[in-house]
């Protein structure tokens, strides 16, 4: 077995090349693209977590039991009886606050009249996609056999549409934050 020295890497159009872009140009571009990003997504992840502080703020006047049970059951799915009971008060409270949230965003949503169109679902199902490379058969045939993870998407684009709605209609309060 042969021990070899380190070489000194050339960042050239021939490395670019090899990391799959055209050529050096190109990977720059791709690399500062990729870097707004995720520099966006971390903004639009901490201004979605803003607004839902905010929501949970709001005052519902009452939160039906049943949908309550019914969240409980999703907050301890697998896990033992015990660990669950051990759990209920907890878990009760984080239910309360994601109905409360839900109901909100769901009325928001009704009364701005927003919807998904099948269009916008199916764009969703190809990001979906394009985040899996080597396995698109795969993850296209999930959606196509699973209705419910179709609806899944769904919600979720409906949510980040009334996000983008209460975005564009509310007073923004900015201020300068740190990168971490």
């Amino acid at each position: 077995m042969a021990v070899k020295n380190p070489e000194e890497v050339i960042i050239n159009d021939e490395f670019a090349i090899n990391l799959g872009a055209k050529d050096l140009n190109d990977l720059k571009s791709l690399v500062s693209k990729q870097i707004n990003d995720e520099y966006k997504n971390s903004l639009d992840r901490f201004s979605k977590n803003q607004i839902l502080k905010e929501l949970e703020k709001m005052k519902v006047n009452e939160i039906p039991d049943n949908l309550i049970e019914d969240e409980i059951k999703v907050l301890s799915q697998g896990m033992s009886e015990e660990d669950a009971k051990k759990s209920r008060k907890n878990f009760e409270e984080v239910a309360k606050k994601r109905i409360k949230v839900g109901l909100i965003l769901n009325e928001f949503g009704e009364q701005n009249k927003v919807s998904v169109t099948e269009q916008e679902l199916q764009s969703e199902v190809q990001k979906q996609i394009r985040m899996m490379p080597g396995q698109e058969k795969m993850v296209m045939d999930f959606y196509q056999k699973n209705p419910s993870a179709v609806a899944s998407l769904r919600g979720t684009v409906y949510e980040d549409k009334i996000m983008n709605l209460i975005k564009e209609k509310a007073k923004s309060n900015k201020k300068e934050i740190s990168k971490e």
